[in-house]
């Protein structure tokens, strides 16, 4: 079933993730995604993972590309999981354990026959490496 045939969606360019702590959030990337920063400024650090940028931009900058709609607190809860394929997770999570990151859950194998862990980046946000 090709689920885009007849899409105009045809893939994510980009992910905007508010932080708190621009410097703190972009460490992080570098240190536990390896990523290079491929543009920076003042309010905002990006990143790329295959064709998708990520977008880390200060919260007090938020505001202007969602109003109406408001910016949620750090503490509000998670509200999205970005997954990243991996050839084993299991190695991947040593790996990023032994570089300081706390696993939420995981290694495990879930019931729809994936094996996932889950940990959390200073802004709060949710990523899941899966196989």
């Amino acid at each position: 079933m090709d689920t885009n045939a007849n899409s105009w969606a045809t893939s994510i360019f980009a992910a905007t993730l508010f932080v708190e702590d621009l410097e703190e959030t972009k460490q992080f990337y570098v240190r536990f995604f390896d990523l290079p920063l491929v543009f920076e400024d003042s309010n905002s650090a990006v990143f790329k993972i295959g064709d998708t940028l990520i977008n880390l931009l200060k919260t007090t900058e938020a505001g202007e590309l969602v109003e109406p709609a408001k910016v949620a607190e750090r503490g509000a809860g998670s509200r999205f999981v970005f997954t990243i394929q991996v050839d084993d997770v299991d190695a991947r999570c040593v790996d990023l354990v032994s570089r300081g990151v706390k696993l939420l859950n995981g290694p495990m194998d879930r019931p729809w026959g994936v094996r996932t862990a889950s940990f959390m980046d200073p802004g709060g946000h949710i990523w899941e490496i899966a196989k």
